[in-house]
C-alpha cells in the first residue's frame, strides 16, 4: 500500500482544492453515500502517516481558519515544490506483487484505529489499498490487459468535480467519515513533531525488529519498501530483537528510517521513482544473494521481507 512519502504527495495534489466547492461526485463506494459531499466545500486537507484526511463544511458556512496547514501546504503555498501530477507508486523495480501480499495489504493494521460506522461528520479519511492512488485532473488508464485480456481502465472509488472545472480521482481505498481528526504527529516519520524518544523505546521491545517498524503507533507512515531497505541501510537482520541491539544500532535505523523516507518524498515530489536497493532485488549491491520470506507475528499479518544473509547477519 502506499507509504507515508506516497500519501503526502497525495496531500499535495487535493491541497490546490481546498476551498472549493464540490459540484457533482461519482465513484463506486459503498462504504460511504458519496452523494453526501454534493454541494460542500473542502476545507482542509491533512495527512498523518499511511492516511489522508479530507475536512468537508456546508458551502453557505464561512471557510473559516483550517485545522493548520502542514508543512507540504507551506512549500506549496511559498512555491518550494514543483507542480506534481497523478498519483501512482512508482518503484523502479520489478514488479512481482504475489496475491497473498496483496491481500493482506488491503486488510487494515492490527495498530490501527478499526473502521466504525459513523455517518457523516467533518472529516473523512481515506486509507489506500496496494495499488491506491488519487489523480489530479485526470483519470487512471489500463496501461496492460488484465488476467481476462480486456483493457479495462481502474474503476475510481471516488470522483470529486468543483465548482472550478477540476476534479480529484481516487482509486483503491477505504474512505470513513470522522467526527475528529485521528491524528498522533509525534509517531509519523516526516513530521516535524515526531517523537524519536518513543520510537527508540518501542525499538528496544524484545521483539523482532521487523515487526516493530510496521507498528504504526510509533512509525505512522513506515511501511514495507521502508522497512526492508532502512534494515539493509543499518545492517540490521529483520528477525534480531531490538533488545540485543546497542543504543548506538537503534539510532542508526532510526535516522536511516527519517533520511530514507525524507528522501523518497522529495524524489517523489520532483517526479522521480524509488530505486531499491533489497527490496524485490535478487541480488543486494554488493551482488550477494538475496533471502525473502514472509515474516511478521503469529497473530498478525505477514510480510513479504527481502535481506542479505551476508550484510545483514543473524545475531544470536
Amino acid at each position: 500500500m502506499p507509504e507515508g512519502p506516497s500519501v503526502r504527495k497525495f496531500q499535495l495534489l487535493t491541497s490546490p482544492f481546498v476551498g472549493q466547492v464540490v459540484a457533482k461526485v461519482g465513484g463506486s463506494s459503498r462504504k460511504i453515500n458519496v452523494n453526501d459531499l454534493n454541494a460542500l466545500r473542502l476545507q482542509d486537507s491533512q495527512v498523518h502517516g499511511k492516511n489522508l484526511y479530507l475536512a468537508f463544511v456546508s458551502a453557505e458556512g464561512p471557510l473559516g481558519p483550517t485545522a493548520g496547514k502542514t508543512v507540504l501546504q507551506r512549500k506549496a503555498a511559498s512555491g518550494t515544490s514543483p507542480p506534481v501530477q497523478g498519483g501512482q507508486e512508482q518503484v523502479h523495480a520489478p514488479q512481482r506483487h504475489p496475491q497473498d501480499e496483496e491481500l493482506q495489504e488491503l486488510q487494515p493494521s492490527r495498530s490501527e484505529p478499526p473502521d466504525a460506522a459513523e455517518g457523516p461528520g467533518s472529516w473523512l479519511r481515506f486509507h489506500f489499498g496496494l495499488f491506491g492512488s488519487i489523480r489530479a485532473n485526470e483519470f487512471s488508464r489500463a496501461n496492460k490487459a488484465n488476467k481476462r485480456g480486456d483493457w479495462k481502465d481502474p474503476i475510481p472509488r471516488l470522483v470529486l468535480h468543483f465548482e472550478s472545472g477540476g476534479f480529484l480521482v481516487f482509486y483503491n481505498c477505504r474512505m470513513q467519515w470522522c467526527s475528529s481528526l485521528r491524528a498522533d504527529p509525534a509517531s509519523d516519520i516526516l513530521s516535524v513533531e515526531f517523537h524519536r524518544g518513543r520510537a527508540l523505546d518501542a525499538l528496544r521491545a524484545p521483539d523482532p525488529i521487523c515487526y516493530t517498524l510496521l507498528d504504526q503507533r510509533y512509525f505512522s507512515g513506515l511501511g514495507n519498501i521502508i522497512k526492508n531497505e532502512i534494515l539493509y541501510l543499518a545492517k540490521i537482520h529483520p528477525l534480531t530483537q531490538g533488545s540485543v541491539l546497542a543504543l548506538s544500532d537503534l539510532e542508526r535505523l532510526l535516522d536511516c528510517a527519517i533520511q530514507f523516507s525524507s528522501t523518497w518524498l522529495q524524489s517523489k515530489l520532483h517526479g522521480q521513482g524509488l530505486h531499491p536497493q533489497i527490496y524485490q532485488k535478487e541480488q543486494c549491491p554488493l551482488g550477494h544473494a538475496v533471502t525473502k520470506g514472509m515474516l511478521g507475528p503469529s497473530d498478525g499479518f505477514k510480510r513479504l521481507t527481502w535481506w542479505c544473509p551476508q550484510c545483514q547477519p543473524a545475531v544470536l
